[in-house]
């Protein structure tokens, strides 16, 4: 199975390569519940080697150690002047005797030699077929052997003006870049999707991000994790989201899958924790939609939740829509409780009304008492009667390593929370949902934001025909037949001029559109149809002739091709 963690030492001047996986969790198939598996490469070359305490010892993983060969304490003072880290697993790769033994850990030999190939058999991942099943539909068959697990992390935080953020990171175990030339490339493509508990699709995007280094970059972040994060606005309601991101140059994928709600206008709501291992004040990104940005305030969250003692935690969350007859009591509390195996072993409260923005807070926490373990962070809100109300909890883990490797970020920021381009998003989801009048707000005022604006017209006109204001469609839509952006509106505008019995202005547009993308079901039926009204019905039977090359299967065509070979 893949380990909780990874921390690499593959640039060091004085030890040999050497990479430490971290595995918790494990009792439960006859293994310690905690230990560390380490590779190195023996010499410095070949390939990496596992590694054992007895049969390697730390001196074998030191360049340039002259002591004794059979001396392994005076191998671990050196070790551990020179990296600490890799000290503490040369010996014992089980925490438990770390620190209590002065020779290497007969256990040990027996983890690595026994226990852990036979769990092997015990546990079988099976996620590669999960994703390929769930994604089979959609990626490319190069592409099906070629899955890379992740880890992600996926919040929900509310903009000042009221709109609702979905932030995601995705940190795949893996990303590999193809050399060309003196360049180290790498493409992706992000395809995301909200659907709704019916299944029906909310809202869909597309991204795609180049990566181009050079080679004194690729060194910088080549031992480094890569995390991808990004952000996008939704509507109220009850989701699932799915994330599918490909590099196209190494035919690799990932995904992750997420319930999401999100809150209404009414009930009150505590947001998903967001727990991280720091934080930049005054980001450069201050007032535009970047993933985990609150106001200036720039959070560096990681999906596993994984700190040291040295380390600093800062936890944001939201509190919003307390019932008015709450917001009367002067004496509500937030509580912050830290838990190890649901025993409270940190506690502190606070005033709602001693926070300056009770809409985003942010509190930080040390953690240096705290021993390496498994805990559980719980914010609840508290009533005059110290009652709880509401509440939101979120589990960590402190590591027993020093320090912790922190992958390096591709993020997108986007425009300010009032560029109408949310609004539009918005408008489409709620049209997606059905909710025309919701749809209308949105959609009408990021047009008139914006009228020029090619994707604003379009959504709103679509919009403006299913509604049946084909006349207001046909005017907005004007301005833009004008120029080049004329064939993105061909058709909704036949649509209109049918729809309000201009059939030889339609049947103008169809064919236009017919000119540029080609043969189209729908598009040969309504011109049929448009001929038809107009008595022209050796030009109708030509449409349906055409529209029942393509698919033979549509009765009512059949039925009218029938019927006018019939008057002939």
């Amino acid at each position: 199975g893949e380990p909780a963690q990874i921390w690499r030492f593959e640039n060091e001047s004085e030890i040999y390569p050497t990479v430490v996986w971290f595995y918790q969790g494990m009792g439960k198939f006859g293994l310690p519940d905690s230990f560390y598996v380490v590779f190195f490469k023996r010499s410095g070359i070949g390939e990496y080697e596992l590694y054992s305490p007895i049969r390697d010892g730390p001196q074998s993983l030191i360049i340039h150690y002259q002591g004794d060969p059979a001396d392994y304490q005076s191998a671990y003072s050196d070790l551990y002047s020179i990296n600490p880290t890799v000290a503490n697993v040369s010996l014992s790769l089980i925490p438990e005797e770390m620190g209590r033994i002065v020779s290497p850990s007969l256990a040990s030999e027996i983890l690595v030699k026994d226990k852990i190939p036979k769990t092997a058999y015990e546990k079988l991942d099976v996620t590669y077929a999960e994703k390929l099943l769930a994604y089979k539909d959609i990626i490319e068959v190069e592409y099906t052997a070629n899955y890379v697990s992740n880890n992600a992390c996926v919040k929900i935080i509310k903009e000042p003006r009221g709109i609702y953020f979905v932030h995601y990171l995705i940190e795949p175990k893996k990303l590999n870049l193809i050399q060309v030339d003196d360049r180290f490339r790498a493409n992706l493509v992000i395809n995301g999707r909200v659907a709704d508990p019916n299944n029906k699709i909310i809202y869909q995007w597309d991204r795609s991000v180049s990566i181009n280094f050079n080679q004194d970059q690729l060194n910088n972040i080549k031992y480094k994790l890569f995390s991808f994060q990004d952000v996008f606005p939704l509507i109220e309601g009850n989701y699932k989201l799915n994330v599918l991101l490909k590099n196209t140059m190494t035919k690799e994928f990932t995904s992750i899958e997420q319930k999401l709600s999100i809150p209404g206008a009414e009930g009150l709501w505590i947001s998903p924790l967001i727990l991280a291992n720091k934080i930049v004040k005054n980001s450069k990104y201050q007032g535009y939609i970047k993933p985990f940005l609150i106001g200036s305030t720039q959070l560096v969250p990681s999906p596993r939740n994984d700190f040291t003692r040295q380390d600093h935690l800062y936890l944001f969350f939201q509190i919003t829509n307390i019932p008015e007859e709450l917001q009367r009591q002067d004496n509500l509390e937030i509580e912050c409780n830290i838990l190890q195996e649901g025993k409270v072993i940190t506690s502190h409260r606070r005033r709602i009304s001693g926070f300056s923005d009770p809409l985003n807070i942010i509190e930080e926490f040390s953690l240096e008492e705290l021993s390496p373990d498994y805990y559980q962070l719980r914010v609840s809100l508290l009533d005059s009667k110290k009652q709880k109300i509401a509440f939101q909890e979120e589990d960590f883990l402190i590591s027993s390593f020093p320090q912790i490797p922190r992958p390096w970020v591709l993020s997108i920021p986007q425009p300010p929370s009032i560029d109408p381009l949310y609004l539009n998003i918005l408008g489409k989801q709620w049209f997606q949902k059905g909710q025309l009048a919701r749809a209308r707000t949105f959609l009408s005022e990021a047009y008139r934001h914006n009228p020029s604006s090619k994707e604003f017209t379009l959504d709103y006109s679509q919009f403006l025909v299913r509604n049946k204001e084909y006349l207001r469609a046909k005017e907005i839509i004007s301005p833009h037949l004008k120029g080049s952006e004329r064939i993105h509106f061909l058709l909704i505008y036949a649509q209109s001029c049918q729809a309000l019995k201009e059939y030889t202005e339609a049947i103008s547009f169809y064919k236009e559109y017919l000119s540029h993308f080609g043969a189209n079901l729908n598009v040969l039926n309504a011109l049929g149809e448009c001929y038809y009204q107009l008595g022209q019905m050796d030009d109708a039977l030509l449409a349906w002739e055409k529209s029942l090359e393509l698919n033979p299967n549509q009765e009512k065509i059949r039925q009218l091709v029938d019927f006018l070979k019939k008057k002939r």
